[in-house]
């Protein structure tokens, strides 16, 4: 892991030593909800979503037809803006869709033309299921042992004080987290802090929901996007826990149950996707009398379901649900500066960028990369480092 960057720059701007202030204010309230993106996991070891796509593409270990057909995609991307291996397997699972729509209606062409060549539902499938099995390899078995040392001081700085003599809130943190990887689980468990991911059981688990309304729980987390060790039984959409070298079913290799971020396949009544997207949906939610404060970490906003969920939680909130975003881009944009520039939710939203401080008529601008929005950074500023 790189040497932690030098922070200087924030202690030397009073108007951004405000902006900590402000954040270590809002840190000892209660209602806190994490979004946990790719970014945090960089410092880990992990791969970031382009590094991720190479890995995928190079690795030499996929079977002839889907790289056929990871190729044929990414020429369809021609032109777009950083497509992702998430991109590409997106649109293999609604190519996929389409192709089983017209089998279950007794099409005569049930194939799909991808590149001039043709693919029956179940290639698709079984491509879907070899580039996740990869993504699964890639993030479980690194050439390096994954570093979950930072990870764990986030977990001690979220559930302590901030700073000695401050008395904080422990009342239980929400974590939305995008990730495939386990290194949130292993920091809270390495950590003593409790949580439920919604499965129950041990190293082998099965789904249960009601485990997160659990008494003494100090943390959910909410895998949105599903996870590496999680499996899919033929017949059952609902995940079980299963160590990667554990075989469960006859016949073939488990399959992995992880949802990339565009989608459209999976039906929003489908469980357990459905499930967890209420419950992050109930997570950003402040009844009458009570605040809710969202800190986004990692996150680029490029999941527009999530996009929009946010959006919604602001407008809808009155006023009770506080946006904290740490972004390196150098100054707000997309749906970032129109939050910004929304009079109607703009005292609502806080930006950590790269280069300044944004919060509705407030603006702590910088000379400097200020780096705040690095997870190992915000990590430290959180744990109270002057």
């Amino acid at each position: 892991m790189s040497a932690p960057d030098n922070l200087d720059a924030i202690w030397d701007t009073p108007q951004l030593v405000e902006a900590y202030d402000t954040l270590d204010e809002l840190m000892v309230q209660h209602g806190k909800v994490f979004l946990i993106g790719a970014g945090c996991s960089k410092c880990a070891g992990l791969p970031l979503m382009e590094e991720l796509t190479t890995k995928v593409l190079e690795i030499g270990a996929l079977s002839d037809y889907t790289t056929e057909i990871l190729k044929g995609i990414k020429e369809g991307f021609t032109g777009a803006s950083d497509p992702d291996i998430e991109d590409y397997l997106s649109e293999i699972i609604d190519l996929l869709a389409i192709a089983e729509r017209r089998a279950e209606r007794g099409a005569t062409d049930d194939q799909i033309t991808i590149k001039d060549n043709r693919y029956s539902g179940q290639q698709l499938r079984e491509s879907a299921e070899d580039i996740k099995r990869i993504i699964s390899n890639i993030i479980e078995h690194n050439d390096e042992q994954i570093d979950v040392v930072v990870h764990r001081k986030f977990v001690k700085a979220v559930h302590r004080p901030i700073r000695p003599g401050k008395t904080g809130n422990f009342d239980r943190v929400d974590y939305l987290c995008l990730n495939y990887d386990t290194l949130l689980e292993d920091a809270l468990a390495l950590e003593r802090v409790s949580f439920s991911d919604g499965l129950e059981g041990g190293v082998t688990g099965w789904w249960n929901p009601a485990d997160f309304e659990r008494d003494g729980l100090s943390s959910r987390i909410f895998k949105l996007h599903g996870s590496i060790n999680w499996c899919e039984f033929d017949g059952d959409p609902l995940p079980r826990r299963v160590s990667g070298n554990v075989k469960v079913q006859s016949g073939g290799k488990n399959k992995i149950l992880i949802w990339p971020a565009s989608t459209k396949y999976r039906e929003t009544q489908r469980d357990p996707y459905a499930q967890l997207a209420e419950y992050g949906r109930k997570a950003l939610t402040a009844v009458s009398g009570s605040q809710k404060i969202l800190i986004t970490c990692g996150y680029r906003f490029g999941d527009s379901h999530i996009n929009l969920e946010i959006d919604r939680a602001l407008r809808e909130s009155d006023g009770r649900l506080t946006v904290v975003v740490f972004t390196s881009d150098d100054e707000p944009k997309g749906l970032l500066k129109r939050w910004h520039d929304d009079d109607s939710i703009t005292e609502q939203v806080l930006i950590f960028a790269n280069l300044g401080f944004f919060h509705g008529s407030k603006k702590a601008p910088s000379d400097t990369d200020l780096l705040w929005w690095k997870f190992e950074n915000l990590t430290r500023l959180l744990g109270g480092e002057r």
